[in-house]
């Protein structure tokens, strides 16, 4: 279930019937550009004017930048770092796609399980470059086990738990976002757009938050994993 009135769906049917009509069949494609302009809008506005004094905008920037940075480091140790803007992106996306979603009028893309699924994509196979870079052929042990005589038993195992990883990833995200939204667009269509919703949405921001972090933490345990040496 949708918002009752989706404004960039709208704007796309102003200008084109058929534009409205790809906007309505691909809602989630169109919010997912509308999230990375904004990123991009407020990444020059949050660099334009960077200073040794800083300014309270970049105070901000530099606590949550700084802080994700820290975080994968005590995780991964100093090798995350490399890794840092990869981690760093997915995680901003996420969550401001979830924000997304407690605005009238607005459509979250990570309700949708194309958005979900895609971000897993980057991340999971992305584990596996990791691997390769840090260790070349040696990374196949990862999959083998400590034992060789247990080759043909750990071998499945790691590849059916290394491609559950995508769809972990996929469906936790996803039906968090996608069960939030119905909740809120009952509320909007039963009890009016201010008041009833606003606990809701309260939560939804606590939920947003913790979703993303989830993903972006799973994602930096994958990839330190990747990282340590097969035992």
């Amino acid at each position: 279930m949708e918002h009752p009135i989706l404004f960039l769906v709208s704007l796309a049917q102003l200008i084109s019937p058929e534009l409205g009509h790809l906007a309505h069949e691909y809602v989630h494609v169109v919010y997912s550009w509308f999230v990375m302009l904004l990123l991009i809008v407020l990444a020059y506005l949050a660099t334009r004017g960077i200073s040794m004094i800083p300014t309270k905008g970049q105070n901000v920037f530099e606590l949550v930048i700084g802080g994700m940075e820290e975080f994968i480091v005590d995780i991964t140790g100093e090798e995350g770092r490399r890794f840092f803007p990869i981690l760093a992106t997915v995680f901003i996306y996420i969550f401001v796609c979830n924000l997304l979603g407690l605005v009238p009028g607005f459509f979250p893309p990570t309700a949708k399980i194309n958005t979900t699924l895609s971000c897993a994509l980057v991340v999971v196979p992305m584990t596996h470059v990791i691997g390769v870079m840090y260790h070349g052929p040696k990374y196949i042990k990862h999959f083998l086990g400590p034992i060789w005589w247990m080759v043909p038993i750990i071998f499945p195992i790691e590849l059916i738990g290394h491609t559950a990883r995508v769809l972990s990833l996929t469906i936790r995200l996803f039906g968090n976002m996608a069960g939030h939204e119905l909740v809120l667009a009952i509320l909007f269509m039963l009890a009016g757009a201010f008041f009833a919703p606003l606990p809701i949405m309260a939560l939804g921001i606590f939920v947003s938050l913790v979703q993303a972090f989830v993903f972006f933490l799973l994602s930096v345990m994958y990839f330190a994993g990747a990282m340590e040496h097969a035992h």
